[in-house]
């Protein structure tokens, strides 16, 4: 009896690990970003960190010293591990500049931008990375973007697939998930994420995870209006399946949770948007929580 019990209990962990590996378990709580720094009084979102960990970006709705209304921010990291004080990026515009996000091997910040150049609403754009800051913005063409909106692009973790939201490119509707490859001629022409992951509803603010396929997304039934949440999807098959809420611990009650990007300074680290009316009842905030698959 007690071999047959051990065995069980031996079967039932193996069981166990196999369906915690085979989706997102998130570790620990989250921990808000650099508070006073990054994370203030004023509306912030979509941070990112660089490979090297020792820049920080996000954007800010409402701060004051930019360049217009909506801007992108720039902390340092110390040798001490601390954050110091956010200035505008050189690459802001009086237009509306957000979403950034630093590529895996730190050459480039990807972002949307409504700044003059476009091709109607949102557009994506990257900016090189050099020794003292960035160089001149460039428009990732009429592949990706179109005349209504395309929001927070995101490279893939090998430098091949740009993951990004539209309105523009047809889809299921409203607001959804798409994808275009890298080549050496540029991007190619974009398509939706292939399954049952985008709906009538509005998915957006997309990442992928550090093994290049998992992608975490924002969904509301409609943005404007309705709850954001995030949502953790894996690919079968190449196919994506409608995503899985991810528990409260990254999603806020009744609040809006969005904007996810991964760490690249850290792989296992998911870095997100909410505010949480204990730490800032006023505007969103910066967070950072820990995950394995």
């Amino acid at each position: 009896m007690f071999v047959a019990c051990l065995l069980a209990a031996c079967l039932l962990a193996a069981c166990a690990a196999v369906l915690r590996g085979s989706g997102m378990e998130i570790v620990g709580v989250a921990q808000m970003f650099a508070p006073g720094i990054a994370s203030t009084e004023f509306s912030d979102a979509r941070l990112t960190i660089s490979p090297d960990g020792r820049a920080a970006l996000w954007f800010t709705r409402n701060r004051t010293g930019g360049a217009g209304g909506y801007d992108i921010w720039l902390s340092r990291r110390a040798a001490d591990g601390t954050w110091g004080a956010a200035e505008p990026v050189s690459f802001n515009s009086p237009a509306r500049d957000f979403d950034p996000a630093f590529s895996a091997d730190g050459k480039h910040v990807y972002f949307s931008s409504d700044r003059a150049g476009g091709l109607g609403g949102d557009d994506l754009w990257r900016v090189r990375v050099n020794g003292k800051g960035f160089d001149k913005p460039e428009h990732l063409g009429a592949t990706v973007n179109s005349a209504l909106n395309e929001w927070a692009p995101m490279l893939s973790p090998d430098g091949r697939t740009l993951l990004f939201s539209s309105d523009g490119h047809g889809g299921a509707g409203r607001m959804d998930l798409f994808t275009s490859r890298l080549t050496a001629q540029g991007f190619t022409a974009a398509s939706p994420v292939p399954g049952d992951l985008n709906t009538s509803a509005d998915e957006f603010d997309a990442t992928y995870l550090a093994d290049g396929r998992d992608i975490v997304f924002s969904r509301a039934g409609d943005l404007s209006v309705d709850d954001v949440k995030l949502f953790h999807v894996s690919p079968r098959g190449g196919r994506y399946a409608r995503g899985t809420l991810l528990p409260e611990v990254v999603n806020t009650a009744a609040s809006n949770t969005y904007a996810p990007m991964l760490d690249w300074s850290g792989p296992n680290r998911l870095l997100f948007t909410t505010r949480r009316p204990a730490n800032n009842p006023h505007a969103a905030d910066l967070y950072v929580v820990k995950y394995r698959h």
